[in-house]
């Protein structure tokens, strides 16, 4: 079994309910399976600033998939719970957004798939949540509580429980 770390994100709908909706798909079969969840962190946008914000989370999965059959897992889910990357602006508005951070050691660089995830460093909605349940994980050479360090964060809203 592999390790995996899963960001998932939205701000269209009830986004937490998008959450927990996602993560039942993903284990449905036994092939992958929760092993830790991040908080929900309300969060400024990014990339395109004029919507509302954000709810972010991170789960920590083990899997069988190999990475790109989790990667599918991960867009079947997102186009049950209603989303169309085709009609949608690239960091727009979208009910639920699954990001494959990291799979295991994996270093990966094709057109479907790149890992770890190529702005994992760069954004604090990804790792303060991230933080949370895997600090020491050092992913592609990085501690994940230092990346955190170097990043901006001071927007970013824990939100309490449901």
């Amino acid at each position: 079994m592999a390790e995996a770390f899963i960001a998932l994100g939205g701000n269209v709908g009830d986004v937490r309910a998008n959450f927990e909706r996602a993560m039942a798909l993903l284990r449905e079969d036994g092939a992958v399976l929760l092993v830790g969840r991040s908080s929900d962190y309300r969060t400024p946008p990014w990339g395109i600033t004029d919507q509302p914000a954000f709810i972010n989370a991170v789960i920590a999965v083990s899997t069988s998939l190999a990475p790109h059959a989790l990667l599918a897992r991960m867009q079947a889910a997102e186009r049950a719970l209603g989303r169309d990357r085709a009609q949608e602006r690239q960091w727009g508005p979208r009910p639920i957004d699954l990001d494959l951070l990291a799979y295991d050691d994996v270093a990966l660089h094709d057109p479907d798939l790149t890992l770890p995830h190529p702005h994992l460093f760069e954004r604090a909605f990804v790792l303060v949540p991230l933080a949370e349940i895997a600090a020491d994980r050092v992913i592609a050479g990085t501690r994940v509580g230092d990346a955190l360090a170097r990043v901006d964060a001071g927007d970013i809203e824990k939100l309490p429980l449901r």
